[in-house]
């Protein structure tokens, strides 16, 4: 194993590598995917912990949610005539109009994606 350091800010942090392996981002929706592992799927977390896969499995899972989150946002805007027309005319109806999408697609994901 081998430490580096980078600089973000004011702050250096420790970034731990194996060797041989890549770092892989990780982002809000793998961590809630991997809660649900710990809390919920303690069988299989533990085998993708230990075959060496988390990491590549949460990366994964982080994808698949955002690409269908962006899907089903448009798909949701266009089928309910939430366009840009809408926002140039009446930002405020836009904007609530696009949180309502937004936060039903963001639902639709945790349930298909993360928990299952």
């Amino acid at each position: 194993m081998k430490y580096t350091y980078s600089e973000h800010g004011d702050y250096f942090l420790s970034e731990l590598l194996v060797q041989g392996k890549k770092l892989i981002h990780i982002g809000s929706y793998g961590f809630l995917r991997l809660r649900c592992l710990k809390q919920y799927r303690r069988v299989l977390y533990a085998n993708l912990k230990t075959t060496g896969k988390l990491n590549e499995h949460l990366a994964d899972i982080d994808r698949q949610a955002y690409e269908m989150l962006s899907l089903l946002t448009s798909q949701m805007a266009q089928a309910e005539g939430v366009t840009e027309e809408l926002k140039a005319l009446d930002q405020m109806a836009w904007a609530e109009a696009m949180n309502n999408i937004r936060n039903r697609a963001e639902t639709i994901v945790i349930e298909e994606i993360i928990c299952c």
